[in-house]
């Protein structure tokens, strides 16, 4: 396929504007002016029509393909939250309305959604209040982080340490660093799950909290997590849950009655809205009765007369961590989905996803190792070891997954795992989609037995095959120069 530049030809346009009806404005000062030309491509109306229409179909998003991530939820976006997050009643508000002198009047709906929203959010997850500020889960993770430093300073002074398991996903002990804590790392042992002697070996008066997902990037619960949380609370340390495997336990579980005492949520996961292509995301985060003085301002508050209002006095506060409120379209379309599904319905949800979990383990653990073989959550983990003892490796599977149509699962994560292959169904994929998917892995287990260069010269069908993805990582070739004549 050509380059929008390479079909370009001198005097095209693609474009047609009519007759200026009104005063044609002085020229530019020269001083704004270019003195070369900008070098767009010039091409005709159809030419561009095409070209961009060509170039959308090779995209792939959740709408056209299974997306079977590992710990990185992406299931399929309900379009009526999209309808309802264009409504001009909320697309058009300005976000300084609320700040303005009688403007909160002019923005009571979105005011309320908000409002409403964390009162949703408290009661899902068990904390006593929420702030929809943080614009992604790791955003949420620094805020939930210095929510614990402002509260143990505010207590007693600064703690030196946060406990995090060696499963974690990487934001979490990037969040404590950049938050200024030293990070203690617990290892997995034979069962899957937290090390508990090496816990209680590191946990003192020193430590400031413990980070935990839960369940976690195993895609396993762990049964002793109210002990591992009542030994956190003995020293004085808070618990700190990562969101981002919420979806497994909606209805089931409330981190906040097992112990936690912070938490975000990722709302671009667990509730549906948008996730791939980079975003954007929310990521609200909750926190119990001794942390509510220390969340970020403003604050959406009701005021007697059952209006609505901002509250930037808190003298506790943080203070502002991003830009107004949040992003308020991604917080309204999880309000409507959370709306749409109601209890029965998250509930389902969180079933359906471990169910459909469960159904890939069972069926591909014939064929792939298992490092912790019992039931999972809403993600299993697999390995490729096996296969990697005749030169094919996760790398190799997953690029053959690209040939049979699929977006690859995870890999090479958790750490923990040799050749590690993560898969999340979720709950709204099809048995038919799954079983499809299935399918090719065991394809793949069979070929990497009787014809294992196939897979690792995959893909075979795309217009790109293998990279030097190092090279292009570290020297990516993004500009297009044209050929010499």
């Amino acid at each position: 396929m050509q380059l929008i530049f390479e079909k370009s030809r001198s005097g095209r346009k693609g474009f047609q504007l009519p007759e200026a009806d009104v005063p044609v404005a002085k020229a530019l000062p020269e001083k704004y002016c270019r003195k070369i030309s900008a070098e767009l491509p010039e091409v005709s109306e159809l030419d561009v029509v095409r070209h961009f229409s060509n170039l959308a179909s090779r995209n792939y998003s959740v709408d056209t393909n299974f997306y079977p991530l590992g710990s990185c939820t992406m299931k399929y976006n309900p379009k009526f939250t999209e309808k309802i997050a264009a409504m001009g009643g909320f697309a058009d508000l300005h976000p300084l309305l609320p700040q303005l002198l009688g403007g909160g009047m002019l923005a009571q709906g979105a005011l309320e959604v908000l409002y409403h929203m964390e009162a949703l959010l408290g009661e899902i997850t068990g904390m006593k209040a929420f702030t929809t500020q943080p614009l992604a889960g790791a955003h949420g993770e620094l805020a939930g982080v210095m929510l614990i430093a402002a509260y143990h300073k505010d207590n007693g002074g600064r703690r030196k340490h946060i406990i995090i398991p060696d499963s974690s996903h990487g934001t979490n002990p990037a969040s404590a660093a950049i938050a200024g804590y030293d990070v203690v790392v617990i290892p997995t042992d034979k069962n899957g799950c937290f090390d508990m002697e090496a816990y209680k070996k590191a946990l003192n008066n020193e430590t400031a909290a413990v980070m935990l997902t839960c369940p976690d990037t195993i895609g396993l619960f762990n049964p002793r997590i109210k002990e591992i949380s009542d030994l956190a609370h003995s020293v004085g340390a808070l618990m700190y849950y990562d969101g981002a495997n919420l979806n497994a336990i909606l209805g089931k579980c409330r981190p906040g009655d097992i112990g936690f005492d912070v938490i975000h949520l990722n709302l671009h996961k667990t509730f549906a809205t948008p996730h791939g292509g980079g975003g954007p995301g929310a990521g609200p985060v909750g926190v119990s009765e001794r942390l509510v003085d220390y969340l970020p301002v403003p604050r959406v508050i009701r005021r007697t007369d059952g209006t609505f209002a901002l509250d930037h006095h808190k003298h506790k506060t943080i203070g502002y961590i991003a830009p107004f409120y949040g992003n308020f379209a991604v917080i309204l379309k999880a309000y409507a989905y959370i709306l749409a599904l109601g209890k029965a319905g998250l509930i389902e949800a969180s079933e359906n996803a471990v169910l459909s979990a469960n159904y890939c383990l069972a069926r591909l653990k014939e064929y792939y190792e298992v490092p912790y073989d019992k039931i999972c959550m809403h993600e299993c983990v697999i390995s490729a070891s096996r296969q990697a003892e005749v030169g094919v490796h996760a790398l190799d599977i997953a690029k053959y997954l690209i040939d049979k149509g699929f977006h690859p699962m995870t890999i090479y994560f958790p750490m923990i795992v040799k050749e590690a292959m993560m898969i999340e169904p979720t709950e709204t994929e099809s048995k038919e989609t799954i079983d499809s998917f299935i399918d090719a892995m065991i394809e793949a287990a069979r070929l990497a037995k009787t014809d294992p260069e196939r897979v690792r010269m995959a893909p075979l069908t795309m217009p790109i095959k293998r990279l030097d993805e190092t090279k292009a990582a570290r020297e990516p070739n993004l500009r297009w120069l044209p050929t010499k004549k």
